[in-house]
């Protein structure tokens, strides 16, 4: 799944008004921006369509908004960071109708080179419609606003909303240009190659509590890596399958067979698939969850079952940490165990160390696992981290992201 997209480098934006969707999903409390990481990852695209004499108008979600327009999932914060980030005037246009008078006028005030940010765009509940006539209306309303498009929302590419996929229609209908931006660039070439070109060694690691949450990535990345590194909660799903005592820990008791069929295809495709071979327990999960908690470590022939198993222990640590010395290529999605927590962090701690020393490419698969490497203090030993987890993840799936296909293809 290459990209043989148009981007902002393949048309002339001088003097054309262009609409780039961002992800500005951005952490807040109380009104101030905790992580600016998703506002930098758009910069480069932003300052491209400056420099060339572009009107650029961008635009992004914030939240979940699922009360209605308010004040608390405003972008007004994100304009500010941008103003500053520029050097120059962000406009705001605070109107939670994102597309109407105001934005038009604002638009239309426009000189080249200048930025204007709308409103959240989930403030209009058509938004989030798959593509049906409420969604087509503001999708067309937004296209109305530009002469060309640009995708650069990886964050957002998973989805097929208005202002994802859905614009680039109207947009292309008036002979404009619909491209990806630096960052989605950067994010599909990473994983792509990762994915479909790997340099090998290619190991892949997967944690995180749930198997049903990585049911096709498990499958897809089997056929494609030489080893599998499984850890995190999904781990006590595939030890009970092999027939072990896990005592209280998370278990998919309806995906057993689902993971013998996995270990059963790793063995007929010569992959290695590698568990756990300690685990740390704990006898009550921890409340609130970074309290203070006293762990024992056993091997996982050994499980009591009155007790909880909540990361991996040190003879796992030193055995993942081993596999990917000799990788040339590492994709790592999901912590290792309940990493919010001081106590049982030490597993997620050492896969981070162990990549952060390795001079393989390595790739993090955004969500948990980025926010442990950047906490950990690991994010510039990475090759890449990923700036969309749901989107990593169904791109490790083999899906195809209607962000990414809604751009034009190369000629």
């Amino acid at each position: 799944m290459g990209l043989n997209k148009k981007s902002v480098d393949d048309f002339s934006a001088k003097g054309r008004r262009v609409l780039v969707r961002c992800d500005f999903n951005v952490p807040l409390k109380n009104g101030v921006i905790t992580d600016e990481n998703r506002i930098i990852g758009a910069l480069p695209t932003i300052k491209k369509l400056v420099n060339d004499g572009a009107k650029v108008i961008l635009c992004s979600h914030l939240g979940k908004v699922k009360e209605g327009p308010s004040e608390k999932e405003s972008l007004a914060p994100v304009a500010k960071a941008l103003s500053e980030k520029l050097g120059k005037e962000v406009v705001f246009v605070a109107d939670y109708n994102v597309t109407g008078e105001a934005a038009t006028a604002a638009v239309e005030a426009m000189k080249d080179g200048d930025v204007v940010l709308l409103q959240n765009t989930r403030f209009r509940m058509e938004e989030e419609t798959k593509p049906n006539k409420a969604g087509e209306k503001f999708a067309e309303e937004l296209a109305a606003l530009c002469d060309d498009y640009v995708c650069d929302a990886f964050g957002s590419a998973h989805r097929a909303h208005a202002s994802v996929s859905v614009v680039t229609k109207y947009v292309r209908a008036k002979g404009g240009n619909c491209a990806v931006g630096y960052l989605m660039q950067k994010e599909i070439q990473f994983l792509g190659n990762a994915v479909e070109n790997p340099v090998r060694p290619f190991v892949a690691i997967l944690g995180g509590a749930k198997v049903a949450d990585k049911l096709n990535v498990i499958s897809n990345l089997l056929e494609k890596c030489d080893t599998l590194i499984i850890g995190g909660g999904m781990a006590y799903t595939f030890l009970k399958a092999q027939g072990y005592e896990i005592g209280k820990s998370l278990v998919d008791n309806e995906k057993i067979d689902y993971c013998k069929e996995m270990m059963a295809k790793a063995e007929a495709l010569g992959k290695k698939l590698v568990l756990p071979v300690d685990s740390v327990t704990i006898a009550e999960f921890p409340n609130p969850i970074d309290a203070p908690v006293d762990i024992e470590v056993y091997d996982v022939a050994n499980m009591p079952a009155d007790r909880e198993g909540c990361d991996i222990g040190p003879k796992s640590q030193a055995m993942f940490a081993e596999a990917v010395k000799s990788a040339k290529t590492v994709v790592w999605n999901g912590p290792m165990g309940v990493f919010e927590n001081p106590t049982l962090a030490a597993g997620t701690i050492a896969v981070a160390k162990a990549l952060a020393e390795t001079d393989a490419t390595t790739i993090i698969g955004g969500g948990d696992s980025a926010a442990a490497v950047n906490q950990l203090g690991f994010g510039d030993k990475m090759s890449h981290i990923s700036t969309g987890g749901g989107a990593s993840l169904e791109y490790l799936e083999g899906k195809e992201l209607p962000g990414v296909v809604a751009a034009d293809d190369m000629e």
